[in-house]
């Protein structure tokens, strides 16, 4: 576990990361949380007395990393932007993605989507998993799992099968 103070920052004008709130992870306390490591990684820990878990720490170049802050850790620590954080932190070794019973059991009927799936990264996976975890009916759910299939068959990535979604509809 590692311990430190950070300043709650947030990107101006950085093309995708515009607007993020996050905080700097310097280099050498990244390296006491995973050592040699410059990929991301999932923490967990505390913000504050704020409990968090699977979150990613993403690379920025020279050793840094950042965390990024997204509105139910924000309320939770009940600070903004310049605030300081006690921050404590270490590998979440825990954090695998679960693949829910009915999308698996969807895709393992048809064994070339369930193989295109499984050859997609964790993190990619996850995209999909979240989304349709994120349905708040069922027949929503049901349709999500359908267009998951779908784009598996078609060897398409999440990205691309929103994109899809939004031309036909």
């Amino acid at each position: 576990m590692v311990t430190f103070t950070a300043i709650i920052l947030k990107f101006g004008e950085m093309g995708e990361k515009t607007g993020w709130i996050y905080i700097d992870i310097p280099a050498d306390i990244a390296q006491g949380l995973k050592p040699g490591n410059r990929k991301s990684f999932r923490v967990c820990g505390t913000l504050d007395n704020y409990p968090i878990s699977g979150v990613a720490v993403m690379p920025m170049g020279g050793g840094h990393f950042i965390l990024t802050l997204n509105a139910p850790m924000r309320k939770g620590v009940r600070k903004r932007e310049g605030a300081l954080l006690q921050v404590s932190l270490q590998e979440d070794v825990d954090f695998k993605l679960v693949v829910p019973d009915d999308v698996y059991g969807c895709l393992a009927d048809e064994p070339e989507a369930l193989e295109y799936f499984n050859s997609l990264p964790e993190s990619h996976r996850r995209y999909f998993v979240n989304w349709i975890n994120s349905a708040k009916t069922i027949p929503t759910r049901a349709k999500r799992i359908a267009q998951t299939c779908h784009a598996m068959a078609n060897r398409m990535n999440y990205g691309q099968m929103i994109r899809a979604g939004r031309n036909s509809s």
